[in-house]
């Protein structure tokens, strides 16, 4: 049996204005309203299905996704161009840096709800730290 991550519903005070922010920045297909969800797909399939929470605190999720360097190059630019606050750190610690874990780069961005969220073009312990 093959186990493959489908879906993950991500909480959000305004799931319209979420999914097109991760859209925008990641420029992937924002899907259809499916039920209570507005989904964002990625390449591999799996989509992101924001909901709104109603008056439910959010707790801050971490999602990070793997990209070329070409891709990185390009949502890189997409982040800055927008203003969003980015780090080198998950922690917040490195702000207006990136990082160079494992021999590629990586990054760390805030969602408009407060999620961590994180591009990276190598997975960790691919490579040299």
């Amino acid at each position: 049996m093959s186990v493959q991550l489908n879906h993950t519903i991500v909480a959000a005070r305004d799931k319209e204005t979420s999914a097109k922010f991760l859209a925008a920045i990641l420029d992937v297909p924002m899907g259809a309203r499916f039920g209570p969800f507005v989904p964002v797909e990625v390449s591999n399939g799996v989509t992101l299905d924001f909901a709104d929470t109603g008056d439910r605190p959010i707790t801050s999720q971490h999602y990070a996704f793997l990209v070329s360097e070409n891709d990185f190059d390009a949502i890189f630019g997409r982040i800055k161009q927008a203003g969003v606050t980015y780090y080198a750190d998950p922690h917040h610690g490195q702000p207006q840096e990136i990082n160079h874990r494992d021999g590629g780069r990586g990054v760390y961005f805030d969602d408009p709800n407060g999620h961590n969220l994180e591009i990276l073009t190598r997975p960790y312990g691919s490579g040299t730290a």
